[in-house]
């Protein structure tokens, strides 16, 4: 007996973009209340996984990418930091490797990983919405990956059929916990009182989504202000954007309050009489918040006009695929437009009883979607573990 202590499980977790930043400091804190010191993180990420013990060697907001003109752009850059990603495998040597969503970037990163080590077991959290658009995407990753944790429950037949193994987990997003949520303290951070109606606007968590989409979500909250001066707007500033939207608004004629980091976003979520939100997984945590939405979003012309071809969902909203309804109005690409949303966001403003018809409806489609089960980050922390031990036992 040699006296050494163990080698800590070393776990590899890789994010491009601000919600699997999200669901891998979930991750990381659900894999440390089991092992605690026995296991240590590698990889890339946000703040979030920063605060987990995952130090990335590079900022993940210049490899957010949205589009396919903007990805054909940005593919030098994109390939560099897969090479780095690679090279920071090559000197950690993971037991395992978890690929979180952002699908180009983190197929790119398991192809290179597997060539480097054929024995690593490679798992994807989140996969493609092949149900959506490009069905072909199932079968390419089943070449490449192990494992799969889905999001969704009805995710696995499209994977299985590939030869992938598929583990449920739920979404993070229905997950989330107000409980600790002060509606009352974000009134009081900007001078509201308890009657004033508040518009909480959510631009996105990439920078082409803030470029694209915050210039129609200012010209609704300029025609909305217009109207309604008594309104307050609150802009919840994601990590990854802070000081681009931070630029963006202080330039707004009209007085905006934005506030930073996990606690000021849940607060001012509960505090919303309505949001305005960029399409994504912020939406899910506003339906859960009890707050009645409208949903915006833009793409660069070139992909829009690809996508609306391949896609075949009406919905791009996953309560609104859920309910196979629009319980919150969609407002995509040309509809995006400031008198569009301004128009929208003021009915909901002018009737109550409009916004808790929206915001029952939206109760019912997170029901759906599986509101109330585990608590995803745990049972994908369970996966991970089991999924090392049989390679172990192998």
């Amino acid at each position: 007996m040699s006296g050494r202590p163990a080698r800590p499980l070393t776990v590899m977790l890789v994010a491009a973009e601000a919600s699997g930043d999200d669901r891998g400091a979930g991750l990381a804190r659900a894999l440390k209340r089991r092992l605690g010191d026995g296991v240590r993180f590698v990889g890339v990420g946000g703040e979030r996984m920063a605060a987990e013990g995952v130090q990335s060697p590079f900022d993940i907001a210049e490899i957010s990418i949205l589009g396919l003109l903007e990805g054909l752009m940005a593919y030098p850059r994109i390939v560099r930091r897969v090479n780095d990603t690679a090279a920071l495998a090559a000197r950690e040597k993971p037991d395992v490797a978890v690929l979180i969503d952002s699908w180009g970037f983190t197929l790119r990163v398991a192809q290179r990983l597997r060539r480097l080590d054929p024995t690593l077991p490679l798992i994807k959290y989140v996969g493609p919405q092949v149900w959506a658009t490009r069905p072909g995407r199932a079968k390419t990753l089943a070449r490449t990956v192990d494992h799969m944790l889905s999001i969704h429950a009805f995710d696995a037949p499209y994977f299985e059929a590939e030869g992938l193994p598929v583990t449920f987990v739920g979404n993070a997003a229905l997950s989330v916990d107000f409980s600790k949520a002060r509606p009352e303290r974000l009134r009081q951070a900007i001078g509201a009182s308890v009657d004033d109606q508040i518009l909480v606007v959510l631009p996105g968590s990439r920078p082409g989504e803030i470029e694209r989409v915050l210039p129609a979500f200012e010209d609704a909250v300029n025609r909305l202000k217009a109207d309604r001066p008594e309104l307050y707007v609150v802009v919840p500033a994601a990590p990854t954007v802070a000081e681009l939207v931070k630029a963006k608004v202080a330039g707004w004629p009209h007085r905006a309050h934005v506030v930073e980091g996990e606690p000021a976003k849940l607060d001012a979520m509960k505090a919303a009489t309505v949001a305005l939100a960029c399409s994504g997984t912020v939406t899910t945590e506003i339906a859960l918040a009890g707050v009645a939405m409208v949903i915006g979003y833009r793409l660069g012309p070139v992909t829009h006009a690809i996508l609306k071809r391949l896609i075949r969902t009406p919905y791009v909203t996953l309560f609104n695929i859920a309910a196979q309804a629009f319980v919150a109005p969609e407002l995509i690409q040309d509809d995006c437009t400031g008198p569009r949303l301004a128009y929208e966001v003021g009915l909901r403003l002018d009737d109550a009883e409009l916004r808790s018809r929206q915001v029952l409806a939206q109760y019912a489609a997170l029901d759906k979607m599986g509101r109330g089960g585990p608590d995803p980050s745990e049972a994908a922390a369970d996966a991970v573990l089991k999924i090392v031990e049989a390679k172990r036992a192998a």
